[in-house]
Parts: C-alpha cells; structure tokens; sequence
C-alpha cells in the first residue's frame, strides 16, 4: 500500500511537490490536490492522478519550474492529450513527452492572446508522411480549444503531432520530425521527378514506401544506419535494377549535399530495392 507524503509545495491548486521518509521528492498532479493544502500536510498517493518521479532528473525539475509560473491547466491538458494520444496510437510516449507539450500548449495560447500568427509550412509533410500523428494532433486539436476557450489555428494540429512523432523516439537523441517530414518530401520528390510519375501518398504500395523512408530517417538521424551486409545486397539490386539503384544514387548524393551524411552501400541497396518494387506496382498498375 503506497505510503502518505509530506507536501513540501504546493505549486497551484492541481500541482504539489511531496516527499517521502528517505527524503525522495515527487511530483503529484490531480484537479483540486494542492487545493486549501498547506506545506507540511501529508497526502496518500492514492488521490492523485499520476506521480512523477525523480525530481532531481532535468526534465522533472524543468517542468517543476515551468508550473510555478503557468497555470495548472496546462498541464493537466498535456496529461490528458498525451494519455489520448497512447490510447489512439497504441504506443508508450516518452514522459519527456509533457514538459514540451505543456511549455508548447502554453506558448500557442499567449502568442494567440497576443495576436501573433507562427504559420508551419510543413503541414502538408505531416498529414501526408505521419498521418496518424496527424490525425491525433487535430482531433486533440479540438480537445485544446474547447478547455482553452481559443480557436488556435490548423498549424496547431500539425505542431502537436510533431511532438507526438519525436515522442516516439528519444527526445535527446538527433531525430527530429521536421527534418525527417522534409527529408522524406525531398526522397519522394526525387523518385517522381526520375520516374516522371506522380506519386499518391494514399495510393497503398506507395504508402508502403514512405513507411520505409520513414524508418529510413529515423536510422539516417539517430545515427544507426544499416552497414553490415558487405554490399551483397547493393550488388545485387545495382545488377539486377541499374535504373532503381540510379534513383537511390542520387538519394545518397541529395543527403551528402543537403545533411552532410554519407549513406553506405548497405543503405543504398535497401533504397534501391523499396524503389524498385514500388515503381513495378506502379507500373504493374
């Protein structure tokens, strides 16, 4: 049975800092907790919503600091957003996931109080390349303005779902979703303007392919780029399909130039066959 803890500080009326016998502090969030509460009372566990611990760690501590200055209401939102989120994507989200969502949620209502209009140009990459990150992001959307009594703009649904796609993946590693929807757009386009097809993310073998361009970003930008197989497959694949393993050359040639990153033949070879069967549907269709 969870022990009572000392309540060191009540931050707002749905945030407090506690701390047990060995003097471990935790965060404890819930409507109403830090309500009439007094430094020094003790509170069950059991009435809270959830229970944030360490403090000491950096992202706890931050967002310790960020609730003694907003209201709780932000928070609580996050919470709520990121447990739909999970829910509807049938993942665990990194719990770094509700500091950035609650600083951003925070930041889009003052600069939208302020009059301030932050257009993202990548909203067509999320929809098209993260679809469901995307779908979440505007359903959420609504979810956000009603609790917020705003009318936050589309570009809103886009930035949350680029919280939801870095939440994936460790948030202190070098994936980034922007980057990685604008890589993906840059690959797509250079197999279109090659092939001189048109390519229709919702067509399925296409869809197929960007998954695979998907992954591909997050191996190119966390640093875990396939270079094992001693080119076996590269040789293949430039033997058997010289047009696809062209298209997956000037691939390699866009990413030097654009990201300073050499692709290995390994890389190049998984590139080329992914064109390749793509563009056999295409045409087979």
């Amino acid at each position: 049975m969870p022990q009572p803890q000392r309540i060191t500080k009540v931050l707002n009326s749905s945030v407090v800092l506690v701390s047990d016998d060995a003097g471990r502090e935790s965060i404890l969030l819930g409507r109403g907790i830090g309500y009439g509460r007094k430094t020094g009372e003790m509170i069950d566990k059991e009435v809270v919503d959830r229970v944030f611990l360490p403090v000491d760690d950096p992202d706890s501590r931050a967002l310790v600091d960020l609730l003694g200055s907003i209201s709780a209401a932000y928070v609580l939102l996050a919470r709520d957003i990121i447990a739909a989120a999970q829910a509807a994507l049938q993942v665990e989200l990194h719990p770094h996931l509700l500091l950035a969502l609650t600083d951003h949620l925070h930041f889009a209502a003052e600069r939208h109080k302020q009059g301030m209009r932050v257009v993202n140009r990548l909203t067509w990459e999320m929809r098209t390349y993260y679809p469901d990150e995307y779908r979440v992001g505007t359903e959420v959307l609504r979810t956000v303005n009603e609790r917020l009594g705003l009318d936050l703009p589309e570009d809103e649904a886009t930035n949350i779902a680029f919280h939801l796609v870095n939440a994936r993946n460790d948030p202190h590693s070098a994936f980034d979703a922007l980057r990685a929807a604008t890589l993906i757009s840059e690959l797509v386009a250079i197999v279109s303007y090659r092939s001189g097809r048109s390519l229709a993310p919702t067509d399925l073998d296409q869809r197929r392919f960007v998954v695979h361009l998907q992954f591909f970003a997050d191996r190119l930008f966390t640093g875990r780029l396939l270079d094992s197989d001693e080119g076996f497959l590269y040789d293949q694949i430039r033997t058997k399909y010289p047009e696809a393993i062209e298209t997956a050359h000037q691939m390699r040639r866009h990413v030097q130039t654009q990201y300073g990153l050499e692709l290995p033949d390994e890389e190049v070879g998984y590139l080329g066959l992914h064109i390749q069967r793509l563009l056999s549907k295409t045409t087979a269709g």
